[in-house]
């Protein structure tokens, strides 16, 4: 059964995806938004690592065919980077060690900076 969590930026006091996949297995991370035709802007996914890591959390683009916004998030919670990452580019890592990657529509980044802090809340 695939979990889904609300990501809310705290520090803002605003929700930024009602409902993102959690995706804490191989398979889910590695499949991530690859071959998906399009993204909506209630769509999301969190990619969720085991420790904060640069390497581990680093994405890349290839067989994705729209751009994404994409911030990183440290075992505190708080923002460490955020870029908008193009469609088919090879390689994006966070300026910081991360453990989350949150992968999003990229009109939403405007509502997130870096050292804001991000909580994750279970959807029913």
């Amino acid at each position: 059964m695939t979990k889904k969590m609300k990501i809310v930026n705290e520090s803002q006091g605003e929700t930024l995806v009602e409902s993102a996949k959690w995706c804490d297995s191989f398979g889910s991370k590695l499949r991530g938004f690859m071959f998906k035709s399009s993204l909506e802007t209630h769509e999301g996914l969190v990619l969720v690592e085991g420790r904060d890591s640069k390497l581990q959390t680093s994405i890349h683009m290839l067989f994705v065919s729209f751009d994404l916004g994409v911030i990183w998030v440290n075992s505190a919670g708080v923002v460490v980077d955020t870029v908008v990452a193009k469609s088919w580019a090879l390689n994006y890592a966070p300026q910081e060690a991360a453990r989350y990657v949150i992968e999003m529509h990229p009109d939403l980044l405007s509502q997130v900076k870096i050292g804001d802090r991000i909580v994750f809340e279970a959807v029913a």
